[in-house]
């Protein structure tokens, strides 16, 4: 676990949006073997083997979750936005979120990475 990241979800100003990022985080580690976690563009980053997987950011009133390498999914219509081969999920206070099914598609996008 990245130091970076940790402060980064620790200061979130918002208890929600931290709880949020860091539960996703953990989606990232179990759906990842051996990711590797970096602060770039002041955003926590996922990789796997040098390659991003997925990128938490956060705005005003939101917590995004991006999966990367995404164009094989099967994704539900209207959840996700971004072109074929980079999934955004948007997420905002009071939104719930399947963890374990996000989970298996991550697992699956950067299965091939």
């Amino acid at each position: 676990m990245n130091q970076e990241i940790t402060d980064f979800i620790e200061a979130l100003k918002e208890p929600w949006q931290g709880e949020l990022a860091a539960s996703l985080r953990g989606v990232v580690h179990q759906a990842v073997p051996d990711v590797q976690e970096r602060m770039q563009y002041k955003k926590p980053h996922f990789l796997k083997n040098g390659k991003y997987a997925a990128v938490i950011s956060t705005s005003k009133d939101a917590v995004s979750f991006t999966i990367f390498h995404a164009a094989g999914l099967e994704l539900p219509e209207g959840m996700f936005d971004g072109p074929e081969e980079r999934k955004t999920l948007k997420l905002r206070k009071g939104d719930t979120m399947d963890a374990g099914q996000l989970g298996t598609w991550l697992s699956q996008a950067s299965s091939a990475l």
